[in-house]
């Protein structure tokens, strides 16, 4: 089995099985297997009770100190079972980088847990180059977060990179939808300037987060796990977008991301955007692809023809479901190029459906 670098992960106290875990998300990095497919799988432990969580609105309002601490109480109530990791989330909504960058961050009662931010960009000339305001209170606020949290949870919780929509996401947020998808015809000379200054961004970005959280050190986990770093990338308005368009100005960006990143899940969201299979599948550096097929679609078991044209594209699937549900997409999909999120109602039901899928592999 090859192996991607030397380094073991430091111990975790809510997961002692981290460096068993460890070798098998090396296994699926290098498109191999050792005994099952990955399979993240969480449970809660017994005689332990977990805490509220956090939403958007909290983290960005709300005592960090006590979120810290309720997310330690939780992560020790649940069991981590296969590779799964305990990790702490500590976004500020989807548009946040677009508040970096100089918008307002907006809420209403009737959104629940999201938020987003008001464009502000009238005029492309005027406004860049984008930059990240370092003065910023909710980027300070960020920082500041993830030293806390770092400090409190090392040896105990990982920590999960921020909401990382950028590239074409983050133009949209601060110009409009409607109005970039205008911009993309009548002046696409002003959106390759937008879109550089963009890529900038996210490199600045991963390596503020990457020192705050001292992720070099303890490893990165954002759906996955690694030593060397990992992360889910998204260009959600991708979905409005032509191929011709996603191929000058997102793909490029997103491969420069995954470089970056190393380990790649793409957030692959909506219908919508199945319109761009092929790019995807010949992308570089986009190593996991995750459908989220949209309220009122489906769910992952209902898309397996979709996973298989995935896999044969030499991709591989990040696929969700109930323990029954994922048994029968893994009678259907290559173990070596899947990686498997579910839950269960005890610690012994998690680890009979992980000796399930040695037997079954």
């Amino acid at each position: 089995m090859t192996t991607r670098g030397e380094r073991k992960p430091a111990p975790l106290k809510f997961k002692p099985d981290l460096e068993e875990a460890a070798k098998r998300w090396d296994a699926f990095y290098a498109g191999e297997i050792i005994d099952r497919p990955v399979v993240c799988i969480t449970a809660p432990r017994e005689g332990f009770k977990g805490a509220p969580g956090s939403d958007y609105y909290e983290r960005v309002h709300g005592d960090m100190d006590d979120i810290i601490e309720r997310a330690l109480i939780s992560a020790e109530a649940t069991f981590y079972g296969g590779e799964a990791v305990p990790a702490f989330w500590l976004s500020f909504g989807p548009d946040e980088i677009a508040v970096f960058v100089g918008a307002e961050l907006c809420w209403s009662k009737d959104s629940g847990d999201t938020n987003w931010s008001v464009p502000y960009v009238e005029d492309w000339e005027k406004s860049l180059p984008l930059r990240i305001q370092k003065g910023n209170s909710l980027w300070q606020r960020m920082i500041e977060f993830y030293r806390r949290a770092v400090e409190r949870m090392a040896g105990k919780v990982l920590l999960i990179s921020p909401d990382l929509h950028t590239n074409m996401d983050l133009l949209a947020a601060i110009r409009g939808p409607q109005r970039l998808c205008v911009d993309l015809i009548d002046q696409p000379e002003m959106i390759d300037r937008a879109m550089m200054d963009s890529r900038a961004i996210f490199r600045e970005l991963w390596d503020a987060v990457r020192k705050a959280g001292r992720m070099d050190e303890f490893g990165y986990c954002h759906g996955i796990y690694s030593m060397e770093g990992a992360a889910t990338l998204q260009c959600d308005f991708s979905c409005m977008i032509s191929p011709e368009m996603l191929r000058r100005w997102v793909l490029p960006a997103l491969e420069e991301e995954a470089e970056i990143v190393k380990h790649v899940v793409y957030h692959w969201d909506g219908p919508g955007a199945l319109i761009h299979t092929d790019d995807l599948l010949a992308s570089v550096g986009l190593h996991t692809l995750s459908y989220v097929p949209g309220a009122g679609r489906g769910s992952h078991v209902d898309y397996l023809e979709l996973f298989k044209r995935v896999q044969k594209g030499g991709k591989a699937v990040q696929v969700s479901g109930s323990p029954d549900e994922i048994k029968l997409m893994h009678r259907e999909l290559k173990p070596e190029k899947v990686h498997y999120s579910t839950w269960a109602r005890s610690q012994a039901e998690a680890e009979e459906l992980l000796d399930w899928f040695v037997r079954n592999t």
